[in-house]
């Protein structure tokens, strides 16, 4: 039984599928970080908060820069 959600890439040899791949597991793990965020919130806890908010932030902005070296 296969639970993980964040793709694996094999045998990518290719800059552009390799960027792709970065994108996209990042994409995976900002939905679960945003998950774990709420979470956080409803339980008051606001070292997890500002961290997984941290966490946001700057894959928010990798994904950003790695989107626009794909365009």
């Amino acid at each position: 039984m296969n639970l993980a959600k964040v793709p694996v890439g094999k045998s990518i040899t290719n800059d552009v599928e390799s960027v792709q791949l970065v994108v996209e597991s990042l994409s995976e793990l900002l939905k679960i970080e945003r998950a774990i965020l709420n979470e956080s919130d409803e339980a008051n806890d606001e070292g997890t908060n500002s961290m997984m908010s941290d966490f946001i932030a700057e894959q928010e902005k990798t994904i950003w820069m790695l989107n626009s070296w794909l365009n």
